[in-house]
């Protein structure tokens, strides 16, 4: 297989000299490069949900969490930038595709471990009845990864007009909310004082902006769109509005739901605030930057 293509630089900077372009520090590259994002912004948020709902959570959890969700987006990135080749489609590539490919030798053997690591907590420390509910998680998941790395179409009728109707982003945001949001919502069902409402509205919530997360990079990073048509701004606008009523509603009764959602509202804004300052950052910086703001739950967990 011939070399993943280099990063292009950032469009809308080029041909203009006023205009001072900023990259991420390294450390926040490497973050972001070797995939360390996605399973920071899972722990954060599964410990995010355990704090509103007052539920404590064992240590292997938060650790079943990283391994499982770091292992399943090395996967995903080498899977892409094998593909993309044979396909003809390695304008799609961006330098977190490059980066593993150069460091394959290194990420798939990680990957495996991790994948490894993840099954052996299972075994060991996850109840029978909660291992039945992450099956059928576990499952949806599968049969979204077979589906985008195969090209299988669904089987049935049904199938392919909930995969018309839904996204590829909005799946990869309903299904990493479930996994965030599992392990504190199957303890805070097994207390029947205590209502759910709030935990699923949030989790809703939560939902919403990792659609947005993953709608906003993939607009920013299409070649086809122009700069104008990124259409980040009015979608945020309006989840940072529903965010916040929703926060309102929470506060008397569900303080800690409340401060959840506003996070959830801070998150929305920060990347309307990073759509309108693109420009003005490298491809790289963008997409690091994009999953570094849905960290925001970390001013209430380090309270």
């Amino acid at each position: 297989m011939g070399s993943v293509p280099q990063i292009l630089p950032n469009p809308l900077a080029q041909g203009r000299a006023d205009v001072r372009v900023w990259d991420a520090p390294r450390p926040l590259a490497l973050w972001h490069l070797a995939s360390l994002d996605a399973p920071t912004v899972a722990v954060v948020w599964t410990l995010g949900f355990a704090w509103a709902a007052g539920v404590r959570l064992p240590a292997w959890v938060p650790i079943l969490i990283a391994l499982a969700v770091w292992a399943v987006y090395i996967a995903d990135r080498l899977l892409d930038a094998r593909a993309a080749p044979r396909m003809g489609a390695t304008h799609r590539l961006h330098e977190r595709h490059r980066f593993h490919w150069l460091h394959r030798g290194i990420l798939a053997p990680l990957a495996v471990a991790a994948a490894c690591a993840a099954a052996i907590l299972i075994a060991v420390f996850m109840p029978p009845g909660t291992l039945a509910k992450n099956s059928v998680l576990a499952a949806a998941a599968l049969l979204y990864f077979t589906r985008v790395h195969t090209g299988l179409k669904p089987p049935t009728r049904m199938g392919r007009l909930l995969a018309a109707l839904l996204s590829k982003e909005l799946l990869v945001g309903l299904l990493f909310t479930a996994g965030c949001v599992l392990p504190a919502f199957s303890r805070a069902a097994a207390n029947p004082g205590e209502p759910l409402w709030p935990l699923t509205t949030v989790a809703v919530c939560f939902a919403l902006l990792a659609w947005l997360n993953c709608h906003a990079i993939d607009r920013w990073e299409s070649r086809e769109e122009s700069p104008a048509a990124a259409q980040i701004f009015a979608p945020a606008g309006l989840l940072v509005f529903a965010a916040i009523t929703l926060a309102a509603v929470l506060f008397p009764l569900h303080p800690r739901f409340c401060a959840l959602a506003a996070a959830g509202a801070a998150g929305a804004l920060l990347l309307a605030l990073l759509d309108r300052l693109r420009n003005r950052l490298t491809p790289l910086a963008v997409r690091a930057a994009a999953d570094l703001v849905l960290l925001t739950p970390l001013a209430l967990l380090l309270r």
